[in-house]
């Protein structure tokens, strides 16, 4: 749902993986049907079976396994994720009424910005199992903090296993006592100063590439979403971060957040539960008091 960059690149690697037929769907006339049909095209380059269409009416998504949610304004430059929620939470909870109207059964992976207040969000919507309706944000956190690590070290990228916790925003939090790079931890190849600097980095991520291009990050973010969504379809097990509802893990008391988690056919099928140390709790507790009060602010939108 929503054919602009994110939800384009999306669908577009959901079909060359053949994970299954794609529906774009777009409010703007024209745009998801024109995409969809350049993407279609493209499998006479690089054949894949998925059949991909694009729609702006929602009875054309009936009956998906799997719902996308990339709807939402982006940001621009001088914009924080939270300067997006009111705006997004009215797109959101419109997209998401037509989750439950035309695809009840189906699984949520919510991308848009401020993230976990939006997953909050569709969960409350839909009135689905907190087990189905997650985000896409550890992915590609973890996703950025490898990429910089394994640039300041000359290693591969498929060595590095970055591991984050907490909001997608400028208080996650970053685990280097976790993050291992070919199996060995990261603090024995890394100094602090330069962990530290990588982290910073890291937390600013997003805004870099808003102000480099004018607008959000897209590749990236895609290719977290369709691993998400590539572990439940085929059941993976998959192990990685992502926002997802924690009640008694980590004594977050009842909110999605970032955390690490077991994917699979049943959605988020376990917590990953890290023994933290008393800073990288402290760090994870300030992180989810902000989460907490994003939520906080979508239910006075939603009351109002």
């Amino acid at each position: 749902m929503g054919a602009g960059n994110v939800g384009a690149t999306t669908g577009y690697m959901l079909a060359s993986k053949d994970l299954g037929d794609v529906v774009l769907t777009d409010i703007v006339e024209g745009l998801a049907e024109g995409k969809a049909l350049d993407m279609a095209q493209s499998g006479g380059v690089y054949p894949f079976a998925a059949v991909v269409t694009g729609s702006s009416d929602w009875a054309a998504t009936a009956d998906s396994d799997i719902v996308i949610i990339t709807s939402g304004m982006p940001r621009k430059p001088g914009m924080s994720r939270d300067d997006l929620l009111v705006k997004n939470v009215a797109i959101v909870k419109s997209v998401t009424g037509e989750v439950v109207k035309h695809s009840p059964e189906a699984f949520i992976i919510v991308v848009c910005n401020p993230l976990d207040a939006m997953v909050y969000l569709a969960a409350k919507v839909s009135g689905f199992a907190k087990s189905k309706v997650m985000g896409m944000a550890g992915g590609l956190d973890s996703a950025r903090f490898a990429c910089f690590i394994a640039a300041e070290l000359g290693v591969s990228i498929a060595d590095v296993k970055g591991v984050l916790m907490g909001g997608h925003g400028d208080d996650m939090v970053p685990l280097p006592r976790f993050t291992t790079v070919g199996g060995g931890v990261l603090g024995e190849l890394m100094d602090s100063e330069k962990i530290d600097k990588l982290i910073e980095r890291t937390r600013k991520g997003g805004i870099e590439i808003v102000n480099l291009l004018g607008y959000s990050a897209y590749y990236a973010p895609a290719a977290g979403a369709v691993k998400m969504a590539e572990a439940i379809i085929k059941d993976k097990k998959t192990e990685m971060s992502c926002c997802a509802y924690c009640e008694g893990e980590y004594g977050v008391g009842g909110t999605f957040v970032g955390v690490p988690v077991v994917l699979g056919a049943g959605g988020v099928e376990k917590i990953i539960e890290l023994d933290l140390n008393q800073a990288e709790k402290a760090l994870f507790a300030k992180s989810v008091a902000h989460v907490k009060q994003l939520a906080a602010k979508v239910d006075r939108l939603m009351s109002g």
